[in-house]
């Protein structure tokens, strides 16, 4: 059955096709407003007429490339070009303006490479057992979870917490547009039927990093003929020495973990992951002050954890049929398409694909790997270009994003608006990061809460009695303490 799959993964088709949707997926994913998702939703239709194997492939390689390409415009111009990349921000954007870009998305391929490695392993070998335990959860500990996500906001608040606090909440509020969960009543439209569905998170990501500081480029004309960064570098290997590999094992190790446990559980996704690890990795640091002003830990801890969440992702995905993201959702409609049926019969009916596809996932990421790395200095090029020239294409780029989130002239509009808001955030002094938080942990939260509340007849002593849920509110309680006390203390 495994040499079947060697067979046919090895051919080719088969190794052209994944090279092909890596790098298809690497281009949607530095481009913000595209996306992994987008990248298979529209190549899933070209899988219909190949075969099984090279069919899947195709879909492995758009998906994965699609995670990595994130990282590009997340150093070179400081924009998410992922959800999943919203924390390789951080530390990626202020690495590229001190004229180590190319540091950065060195660091970044090697870890986004490494994360990702770990996690098919993962996928290969411990399948079975962390999929059982994730029958164990329920909407209460996914709302336990959600709460314990959003102590990040404490420890991303910078010098104010209520400033960040109050970014948080905004975000909160935001999420609260549109039609509720499960009863569909509908919050804050205004009679307005553009906001039924609420605002799109690309769009917010947009406004929030890209358009507000294309804003702000244009007070400072004096110097748009100036290039973004006129610093040239030299990067042997991936800009990392083996003192440094060393000395981030541990960071390595703990957001690998990370990523495949929000990976396995459905609904929370990369950009959750991210910020997770990030934020684990800042509370566990010698120099906790560093972060955010540009240093390796912060790329390695958001890069290694969001690839490590496609193998964590697939593990319920093929075990027990439940897709844990959007991509995963897809992947699952691409393989019913072909005739695999996910499910704890899935080795015994269709091994030699199950095989194939942890395969193909490895074949991926080297070529992940080989392709963004030697693609290394044309993506830092990007900074050489005047920009007067490239903010235009740049907002351009904003637009036609903004549009294909929903193909709704309202998103652009939305955009600016929030690159408005962004603005006012700039002015005082309030972190836009605790709103994309706020805004992504938000509907989760909601929706969990009111599910377990149903499942309780509106008990919230359901909250507390089930052991997981307990562990994770009192985790939450304990960060948010410590946090609390590491500020007043300063």
């Amino acid at each position: 059955m495994i040499l079947e799959a060697f067979s046919l993964v090895f051919n080719p088709i088969c190794l052209a096709l994944i090279l092909l949707g890596v790098i298809v997926g690497i281009i949607f994913g530095s481009i913000p407003g595209l996306s992994a998702t987008m990248a298979v939703v529209l190549f899933l239709p070209m899988s219909f007429g190949m075969t099984p194997m090279n069919g899947i492939s195709l879909l492995v390689g758009l998906y994965l490339g699609g995670i990595s390409g994130g990282l590009i415009s997340a150093i070179l111009l400081k924009i998410p070009g992922t959800p999943s990349s919203i924390s390789t921000v951080f530390d990626g954007g202020p690495m590229a303006e001190k004229g180590e870009a190319g540091k950065a998305l060195g660091v970044g391929i090697l870890y986004s490479f490494l994360g990702g490695l770990i996690s098919i392993f993962a996928l290969m070998f411990v399948s079975p057992f962390l999929a059982d335990i994730t029958l164990k959860f329920t909407p209460v500990e996914y709302f336990a979870i959600a709460v314990f996500s959003l102590t990040i906001i404490a420890s991303l608040s910078g010098d104010s917490l209520i400033n960040g606090l109050l970014s948080g909440f905004f975000g909160i509020a935001l999420s609260l547009v549109g039609m509720a969960p499960i009863d569909a009543y509908t919050r804050f439209t205004f009679n307005h039927f553009q906001l039924l569905s609420g605002f799109d998170i690309v769009v917010i990501l947009i406004g929030i990093f890209a358009v507000t500081d294309i804003f702000l480029s244009g007070y400072d004309r004096k110097n748009l003929s100036n290039t973004m960064n006129k610093k040239t570098f030299s990067l042997k290997g991936f800009g990392i020495t083996m003192k440094e590999f060393n000395s981030q094992i541990g960071n390595l190790i703990r957001s690998s973990l990370i990523g495949i446990g929000i990976g396995i559980l459905p609904g929370i996704g990369g950009s959750t992951s991210g910020l997770l690890a990030y934020t684990a990795t800042k509370n566990t640091s010698k120099y906790p002050e560093k972060f955010g002003t540009g240093i390796i830990d912060g790329v390695i801890a958001s890069e290694t954890s969001n690839n490590a969440v496609i193998g964590g992702s697939l593990i319920p995905l093929l075990t027990m049929g439940i897709p844990g993201n959007t991509v995963t959702a897809i992947f699952l409609g691409g393989l019913t398409i072909h005739g695999i049926s996910p499910g704890p019969l899935i080795f015994d009916k269709s091994g030699q694909y199950v095989y194939g596809i942890f395969i193909a996932l490895i074949v991926a990421n080297i070529f992940m790997l080989i392709f963004e790395r030697a693609g290394l200095k044309v993506f830092v090029k990007l900074l050489d270009i005047p920009k007067h020239i490239l903010l235009p294409i740049i907002t351009v780029c904003c637009v036609v994003g903004a549009y294909s989130s929903n193909s709704r002239i309202f998103d652009v509009w939305c955009v600016l608006v929030f690159g408005l808001v962004g603005l006012f955030f700039k002015k005082f002094k309030i972190p836009s990061t605790p709103l994309i938080i706020g805004f992504i942990l938000g509907k989760m939260a909601e929706e969990n809460l009111r599910r377990a509340l149903q499942a309780s007849d509106g008990s919230i002593s359901i909250l507390f009695t089930r052991p997981i849920s307990l562990v994770f509110l009192v985790v939450a309680f304990l960060s948010v303490a410590l946090t609390l006390k590491k500020k007043y203390k300063k």
